[in-house]
């Protein structure tokens, strides 16, 4: 495997470790209403024998500034949509009138903000991890190249300052990340 090709998977993987903690922060509330709250949750539907995204069961919209309304396409999944919300870890109760769920939102608390931000930090760390484990393979793969004398000792050398670069920058990327979700959820 070339130099290249071994720095564009490394990337890549990492890129990926990226899109995931952003795609975990978006589910993490903050004390403001927003559909992201629900957007990604998994809800077992007993009806049709599967678990579906709540996007694809129903409309999801933010209404009075601090409630989450959630209207099922098929009302025969409202109990369904129900369950896996109080199953979930939002902290919210859904209140179901037949028809929809109203999810209001309430202010969080110090101590829940504090646990808040103690979950974003361990998602956080448990991503740079993975980046760091990537760094690793990455450099496995340059040694193994170079002990197969395909690459040679100065681009095997330069090989791993550019995983390392890649790892500091996207390392760099994930504290910020971490560090603004952190400071949205102390605002009060």
């Amino acid at each position: 495997m070339a130099l290249d090709e071994i720095l564009f998977a490394a990337e890549e993987q990492m890129e990926k470790s990226t899109d995931f903690l952003k795609q975990e922060l978006r589910g993490i509330r903050t004390g403001r209403a927003s559909t992201a709250i629900v957007d990604t949750m998994r809800v077992e539907v007993e009806s049709y024998g599967s678990s579906m995204g709540m996007k694809e069961l129903a409309n999801i919209a933010v209404a009075d500034g601090n409630v989450i309304v959630i209207k099922p396409y098929d009302p025969g999944t409202l109990k369904d949509i129900q369950r896996a919300i109080e199953k979930s870890d939002i902290g919210i109760n859904p209140q179901n009138d037949g028809k929809l769920i109203r999810l209001p939102v309430p202010p969080l608390s110090g101590q829940r903000r504090a646990q808040l931000a103690d979950q974003v930090k361990k998602l956080g760390e448990a991503q740079k991890v993975a980046v760091r484990n990537l760094r690793r393979d990455a450099n496995k793969a340059i040694e193994t190249e170079k002990k197969g004398k395909t690459l040679s000792e100065d681009d095997a050398t330069r090989g791993e300052e550019q995983v390392q670069k890649l790892t500091d920058q996207y390392t760099a990327a994930l504290d910020k990340m971490v560090a603004d979700k952190t400071k949205e959820i102390m605002e009060v």
